[in-house]
C-alpha cells in the first residue's frame, strides 16, 4: 500500500506517494516531503490523502509525528487525512 492523494469532485488521483511502504512512520514523512514540494503547485480544493498502513511488529508507541507546517498545508489546500489500517500480509 501507500499514500493515495486525490480530489474529491472526480476522484482524480493527483499524487502515489511511497510506494510499497507500509510503516506509518515512514509514509507520514513522505507526504510531508510532498506536501512542502508540492504546495505552491496545487490549487486549493477537496482532497483527500489516504494513508493505507499495518502496524508495526512490536510497536510500543513513538510512532508518526504530523508536523504544524504539514497540517497547516493540508488546511491550506483542503486536504483531509484518512488512516487506512491493514492487517499485516
Amino acid at each position: 500500500m501507500s499514500i493515495y492523494v486525490r480530489r474529491e469532485s472526480d476522484n482524480e488521483r493527483i499524487a502515489w506517494i511511497a510506494r510499497d511502504e507500509w510503516e506509518l512512520p515512514a509514509q507520514v514523512e513522505s507526504l510531508e516531503k510532498w506536501l512542502i514540494e508540492n504546495e505552491e503547485k496545487l490549487p486549493s480544493a477537496s482532497y483527500i490523502a489516504d494513508i493505507g498502513f499495518s502496524m508495526r511488529e512490536n510497536a510500543c508507541g513513538g510512532g508518526a509525528i504530523l508536523s504544524v507546517r504539514a497540517m497547516s498545508i493540508m488546511s491550506k489546500l483542503g486536504i483531509k487525512l484518512y488512516l487506512s489500517e491493514y492487517p499485516d500480509e
